[in-house]
């Protein structure tokens, strides 16, 4: 409460709570000093408080016109003038109450004895009443002790702040008679109107059912907000709130641990709101030890509070919600810089890097509740066929790591929202990231945390938000590695039971002029017969060539079939000339065998860490990750039509007579037929309006994104899935992340390949002739590099993390000749003779990159 004109706290009107903390004695010496202020006015000739009856502009008010109106400025807190110098020595006399009203400051108030000592829990009125005292007195002390008091107290903190008033209300009421004439007898001489007036103040009834907060909080946040912005611009405070801090994460730790204390009074959980809403934590001081502490306190939060708390930040702006996942963030940061990890000492046993970690994970599930969110539109699971029978794998105690999938996040499940739909967050995905983080982390450990130990050892992939797509790249590459040893050793084992010769690989030879019949006849084969045979590392054979695979040849493979299958004279995808894109063609005379091929192979491509040259649009690995297509997938898959729908839904004339649609729509087939579909039945019989213009935009784009080519993505699902039902691939990434891992990267940065390029048999980046070779390279066009990158890595595209991750060598091949350069795709190895002249190198360089294809033995 102000209660001189120079007070800086401006604040709103009061809560039954604040008034009962006044007690109706100094509530009425308000009213009081407003009534006399309104019919006696100030003194001061200049004043300029349009509420004071020495304003010049001021109109006169009778006694009952200036007690109402002292109860309604009362009310809303409006500017009390000091009574000026020459008002108070006139009024003197020896009346000791007169006295004392005419002289009421916050003194009065707060008499010097009082220590507030009956101050246990805070609200916005009594911090600014408190913060007003001590700017008049010049001294915070009495601040400190109480804001050290309440925080550091759970119990305190649980009742502050609150803006559900019915305990203060009551606690209003229940005072006696006697305790108003306690103070009646100190203040005699008042008038009988005034008296009423006061009485008026102290009945004043609680707001009406305002609405709800969508989380059902009782804690005032925007107080607790306004509260920490004068707080915190005293210094000695934030001392203070830190050593609070520090005292109080313990203890409620503790509660939430081992006393459940949150089941009994779900309001635990606004020490943990109001805790967040310091703007301060990110600073040094907090992050030494207190939030950190803080942190691993919220950490034993029950997954229902942590889920009410990332639905409440989900309401909060951007800015606000920025500011914690930073917080987050700068803890992680500060934390790993200030350590050295190894493979002894891992990040993964820190437990703050942990704490802030599981904290993070509130913050990015409420960046995707406040953002774009899509929670409909999933494709149906296919159920897998269990079976009674024990598998080898758990013959051999392995099948904790070769079970299925990791289990749901349970935050995720009691939320009921995936980051797979999320169509825009608030906080961009990759602001996540935590590129520190990620240079720490031995993903060989926590690996095998996230497989084998995850009930007892943190994995970080638990948490994939945090980590980059490099990262999760080589947990998925350990994990596709282990299945290869582990098919290897189950045929190993079967063969000697058998008596059989071992076939430890996915064997696949094959004819260049007929490789997709070969390669469907096998690999329908293996489906049918073997499916875990897709698991084993693939070793393909080129008839009638030498090339041993060592992952060069199989790079070729999957080129070569793609090139057959995407050839639009066979028919089965349709490509756009504008986007460059694929879709699948609805009305192809291919059987789904075909289709089952091309997701079997999206799905090695991935498995045996190959990079393919495929161009679909991203609604096609959203449908592959399990949702299904709507109307803001056409933007990239079907443009045209997406702009076409989209100006329907902004036509703003008459959409039944200008447009004349109606729900049956049209499109062609292979040979060019029109073919007509209705959207709802009788649909050429059912206009399209403004009312019912968004279902048919809806409908639309679910016949051509999902059912009118049910038929062909089903098979093509299903044999990704042959590949990838048991791969973390679904949990660790999202849509765009999986499209970078089969397709990688687009742009081609050979700046960074020269600086990671590793020369061998003679040559260093300072001979003149790899000097020769870099100058050629740059000089390229952007179609020279990529044949120069397919030459030499099998692949025309840059791995996860860009060229700089390829790690090239180049190597010695004998002195000047007119042999060709040669490569070893399989190891990204370049053969390089050391040509005579600069102009020679580029000549026979351009020759070998340009009728390069096929494999030899050198």
């Amino acid at each position: 409460i102000c209660v001189t004109g120079t007070c800086a706290c401006s604040l709103g009107k009061k809560s039954n709570e604040d008034i009962f903390f006044l007690n109706r004695a100094t509530a009425k010496h308000l009213i009081e000093r407003y009534f006399r202020q309104l019919t006696e006015g100030c003194g001061n000739g200049n004043c300029t408080n349009e509420f004071c009856a020495s304003c010049c502009d001021f109109q006169p008010l009778d006694n009952n016109a200036a007690a109402a109106k002292a109860l309604e400025l009362f009310k809303i807190n409006a500017k009390l003038c000091d009574p000026h110098p020459s008002k108070t020595e006139s009024n003197l006399s020896p009346d000791k109450n007169t006295e004392l009203d005419s002289k009421m400051s916050n003194t009065d108030l707060f008499p010097p004895k009082d220590d507030f000592s009956d101050v246990h829990y805070l609200t916005e009125n009594t911090v600014c009443m408190i913060l007003s005292f001590c700017e008049e007195e010049g001294d915070y002390s009495a601040l400190i002790r109480i804001i050290g008091r309440v925080f550091s107290n759970a119990e305190a903190l649980v009742k502050s702040f609150r803006k559900d008033e019915q305990n203060a209300t009551d606690n209003i009421e229940s005072l006696t008679p006697e305790d108003v004439d306690k103070h009646e007898k100190q203040s005699q001489g008042t008038s009988e109107t005034m008296g009423a007036a006061s009485q008026a103040a102290l009945s004043v009834e609680p707001p009406g059912n305002e609405m709800f907060d969508p989380c059902d909080v009782t804690v005032d946040i925007g107080a607790v907000r306004r509260v920490y912005d004068k707080l915190l611009t005293i210094s000695q405070v934030e001392s203070a709130l830190v050593n609070a801090l520090v005292y109080l994460t313990p203890n409620i730790e503790l509660d939430l641990e081992y006393l459940d204390v949150y089941e009994t009074n779900p309001d635990y959980l606004n020490i943990f709101i109001i805790v967040m809403e310091n703007t301060n934590l990110h600073s040094p001081e907090y992050l030494e030890v207190a939030l950190a502490q803080f942190c691993k306190a919220m950490t034993k939060l029950p997954v229902t509070a942590l889920s009410r708390l990332s639905k409440l930040w989900s309401t909060y702006s951007l800015p606000h919600l920025r500011r914690m996942m930073e917080t987050f963030q700068q803890l992680i940061t500060f934390t790993v810089i200030s350590n050295e990890y190894d493979t002894e000492n891992l990040v993964n046993d820190d437990e703050t890097v942990v704490a802030a970690t599981q904290c993070l994970k509130v913050v990015f599930y409420a960046s995707i509740l406040g953002g774009d969110v899509d929670r409909e539109h999933n494709e149906e699971e296919e159920e897998d066929s269990e079976s009674d029978e024990l598998t080898l794998h758990e013959l051999l105690g392995e099948e904790r790591l070769y079970k299925k999938g990791p289990q749901v996040d349970p935050l995720e499940k009691e939320l009921g929202v995936r980051p797979l739909d999320s169509i825009r967050p608030l906080i961009p995905f990759d602001d996540f990231v935590n590129e520190p983080l990620n240079d720490v982390v031995e993903m060989d450990k926590d690996f095998t945390f996230f497989k084998v130990n995850a009930e007892t050892k943190f994995s970080f992939q638990s948490c994939p938000f945090i980590l980059s797509i490099i990262t999760k790249s080589q947990g998925l590459y350990y994990d596709n590695r282990i299945r290869m040893y582990s098919e290897r050793r189950l045929t190993a084992l079967y063969s000697m039971v058998q008596g059989q010769q071992p076939n430890p690989y996915l064997k696949l030879k094959v004819r260049r002029d007929h490789i997709i019949d070969d390669a469907l006849v096998r690999l329908e084969m293996i489906s049918m017969e073997n499916p875990s045979d897709l698991k084993k590392q693939l070793f393909v054979e080129f008839e009638g060539e030498q090339g041993v695979d060592e992952g060069g040849v199989s790079k070729e493979f999957f080129q070569l079939v793609l090139e057959e299958i995407f050839n639009p004279d066979i028919g089965m995808f349709t490509y756009d000339d504008n986007t460059k894109l694929f879709w699948f063609n609805s009305s192809s005379l291919e059987n789904e065998a075909q289709y089952n091929l091309i997701g079997i192979v999206l799905g090695l491509a991935i498995y045996n860490n190959c990079i393919l040259d495929v161009h679909f649009p991203m609604v096609v690995y959203r449908k592959l990750m399990g949702k299904k297509g709507t109307y803001l997938d056409l933007s990239d898959s079907h443009p045209v039509l997406y702009q076409s729908l989209k100006g329907l839904l902004e036509y703003t004339g008459n959409v039944e007579e200008d447009m004349m649609l109606t729900f049956q729509i049209s499109h062609t087939d292979l040979f060019g037929n029109p073919v007509f579909y209705d959207l709802k039945e009788q649909g050429d019989q059912l206009p399209v309006t403004k009312d019912n213009r968004q279902e048919f935009v809806d409908l639309y784009a679910d016949y051509i994104l999902n059912k009118s080519v049910e038929r062909q993505f089903r098979a093509f699902k299903k044999g990704f899935l042959m590949v990838t039902n048991e791969s973390p691939l679904k949990y660790l990434f999202r849509p765009e992340q999986v499209e970078l891992l089969i397709c990688g990267s687009r742009k081609l940065d050979f700046e960074e390949l020269e600086k990671t390029t590793e020369y061998d048999g003679g040559y260093s980046k300072d001979t003149q002739i790899i000097k020769d070779f870099w100058e050629t390279i740059h000089s390229f066009g952007d179609e020279q590099k990529r044949l120069f990158l397919q030459f030499t890595t099998g692949t025309d595209r840059a791995p996860v993390g860009g060229l700089g991750k390829l790690k090239m060598i180049i190597a010695k091949n004998g002195s000047d000749t007119d042999r060709l350069p040669t490569s070893h795709t399989c190891f990204n190895a370049l053969l390089l003779p050391e040509y005579s002249s600069k102009e020679k190198l580029r000549e026979r360089l351009l020759k070998a990159i340009t009728y390069a294809k096929g494999f030899g033995m050198l």
